[in-house]
């Protein structure tokens, strides 16, 4: 496909959820507010593990990940016509359900490989070490690889979003 007809047919896709944009958000699903999370995170068991996909170390590992990425800045971010199209009409769909939906074992791009050996226990402290310096975090904030620019607020419920989508697959024990 030529680059004139792709950007139409990225900015179409985009149009298609505009209207979604003035509606409200819903509560994010599972995980009100960091300390909910904080909470289920502590509850976690030793033998906790995952029903699909990754080992639940590696699932905390990704988390932590996307939280101190939004820190950092994003190893491989999408192209900015990415950003502003189909990324923001994702952006505004989960935004606005509050709840996100995407694969579960697609690694952030450009990221390090998750350390299939790393104890349950170090990847919850690490994942609850990122939920802390984000917390506490005064600065800018970095673009997210799909959806661009968040604020604090917009970043915080994409954080909680994310391992909401995950936990979906946590079998506390």
């Amino acid at each position: 496909m030529d680059a004139p007809r792709r950007r139409l047919m990225l900015a179409a896709g985009a149009a298609s959820v505009l209207p979604l944009a003035a509606c409200s958000e819903s509560p994010v699903a599972t995980f009100a507010d960091f300390d909910a999370a904080r909470r289920a995170l502590m509850a976690l068991g030793t033998q906790a593990r995952t029903t699909a996909g990754w080992p639940l170390a590696q699932v905390l590992q990704h988390a932590a990940q996307s939280i101190e990425y939004s820190i950092d800045g994003f190893p491989a971010p999408k192209p900015a016509l990415f950003q502003n199209t189909l990324g923001k009409g994702a952006w505004t769909v989960f935004n606005t359900r509050g709840r996100m939906s995407h694969s579960l074992t697609e690694p952030i791009p450009g990221a390090p490989a998750l350390d299939a050996a790393l104890p349950l226990e170090r990847a919850t402290t690490r994942l609850l070490a990122a939920i802390e310096r984000f917390e506490r975090h005064g600065g800018a904030l970095q673009p997210h690889f799909a959806y661009g620019a968040l604020d604090k607020r917009a970043y915080a419920r994409a954080h909680l979003m994310h391992l909401a989508n995950h936990w979906s697959e946590v079998a506390p024990v």
